[in-house]
């Protein structure tokens, strides 16, 4: 199992203006899936035997030439039988083990600590209908560079940021009023007051929602509303309250408890437990901005189609 238990007697170390100290880089490289897989049933927890069959499975499967980026919780549903995904290119290559750092896995069957299945609450009928036209406006050919997903366009990555394996590392600073995160996903900066100050007029949105922190003992608090509708999380509204609990729990491990609350997209909320593990590595620049490669790869395709068509090809 994954190290989460603190040495007898021990506390969570201090700043120098007395505050539990978060500070320094932190991954997620847990294979733990984010949803229970269906197998498990009402399971939260593998014994010692499952997860030891279990990590030699996923071990096989991550070691193969052919294993394809095997990021968040596709290596887990690989090993399980419960994934056809396949991505290999014998003449190009591509991905393998080499390219991944390594992934740990404990006993926990989920992520999804609540409700108590394991799984995401059903969706509200408000959400499918956004679904649906959302779909339907990317169904066909894009106009132009502004029809393309924020993604295509390096505009932006969602907060939360829940995915492991790939980018996934978090640099955390504090000083006695603020905390600021770095996700190296995306390259986001979320800069955390701890003053006391209200949240912004909920008629000031914003892509990363407007963030405000307290603590309660030894554990940060972080409150996040006003999301941008453009900027949804997993397709949540802009009524999103994104509430996260961070507490040192070992030497080695910060946990993240995240809870997401938004009626209009789920019929109840729901919890997750990251554990993040401490690094001495450096986050790395995510060198991804607008106007990066994928735009000017989509755009100067489309132009070598037209001039294809005008010479009669």
């Amino acid at each position: 199992m994954g190290q989460t238990a603190a040495p007898e007697n021990w506390t969570a170390p201090r700043t120098a203006f007395g505050q539990p100290d978060l500070s320094g880089t932190w991954a997620n490289n847990r294979a733990t899936p984010m949803q229970r897989p269906e197998q498990f049933g009402d399971k939260a927890s593998l014994t010692d035997e499952e997860l030891a069959e279990l990590t030699s499975q996923i071990a096989a499967f991550r070691d193969s030439e052919q294993a394809g980026d095997l990021l968040g919780d596709r290596l887990i549903q690989q090993a399980l039988g419960n994934s056809e995904f396949q991505d290999f290119d014998a003449e190009t290559g591509n991905y393998n083990a080499f390219w991944l750092v390594d992934r740990q896995l404990d006993n926990r069957t989920s992520l999804i600590t609540a409700p108590a299945n394991g799984r995401r609450p059903s969706r509200s009928e408000a959400a499918n209908t956004r679904a649906r036209e959302r779909a339907a406006s990317r169904g066909g050919p894009s106009d132009g560079p502004e029809s393309r997903g924020l993604g295509d366009r390096c505009l932006h990555f969602a907060v939360p940021s829940m995915g492991s394996g790939y980018n996934s590392y978090f640099q955390l600073f504090q000083t006695p009023n603020q905390v600021t995160i770095i996700q190296e996903m995306g390259h986001l900066v979320r800069t955390i007051p701890l003053d006391g100050r209200p949240h912004l007029d909920e008629k000031i949105p914003q892509w990363i929602g407007n963030a405000r922190g307290r603590w309660e003992g030894d554990t940060l608090v972080v409150e996040t509303r006003n999301y941008d509708p453009k900027s949804s999380y997993s397709g949540g509204s802009s009524n999103l309250v994104l509430v996260e609990r961070f507490s040192r729990v070992s030497p080695t491990v910060l946990r993240q408890e995240l809870t997401l609350t938004d009626a209009d997209t789920w019929t109840s909320p729901w919890t997750v437990e990251l554990l993040l593990d401490q690094s001495q590595d450096l986050i790395f620049e995510y060198a991804c901005h607008e106007g990066n490669y994928a735009m000017p790869g989509i755009l100067g395709g489309a132009r070598a189609e037209e001039r294809a068509a005008e010479n009669g090809q």
